[in-house]
């Protein structure tokens, strides 16, 4: 179970920040920060989209978001979903959800055209 994350501004950013080096450690390609907290019907404060080229990128991704935020946090993701097949793994931190997608299913459900009224978060 996901330990506690505060709600401050200043945990979001530490949050974020821990996911993006996770990704960044393993060679994540077109990383996108979208700021959803000004959205009344998204989900979280914050969607993090991310490529990897392979079925074993995504799975390296995917557990480098994971140990850096548990490393760094000491939390937990909430729930994770696709590390069976590596095509789309979904990484839910409550405040934060993560993407990470194999090319052609990014562009089959794009996401950031959905969420096309969200800003980059600041970082």
């Amino acid at each position: 179970m996901l330990e506690t994350l505060k709600n401050t501004s200043l945990e979001l950013n530490d949050l974020v920040q821990f996911i993006l080096e996770g990704m960044e450690s393993k060679k994540a390609e077109d990383i996108k920060v979208l700021d959803l907290r000004n959205i009344p019907s998204a989900v979280c404060d914050v969607f993090i989209l991310c490529t990897g080229n392979s079925n074993v990128q995504v799975e390296a991704i995917a557990q480098g978001v994971i140990d850096e935020v548990r490393d760094n946090k000491g939390g937990k993701p909430w729930h994770v979903e696709g590390l069976a097949n590596k095509e789309w793994v979904l990484i839910d931190f409550v405040q934060v959800v993560v993407h990470v997608f194999q090319p052609e299913i990014r562009t089959f459900y794009a996401l950031e055209q959905l969420w096309a009224d969200a800003p980059e978060f600041p970082l």
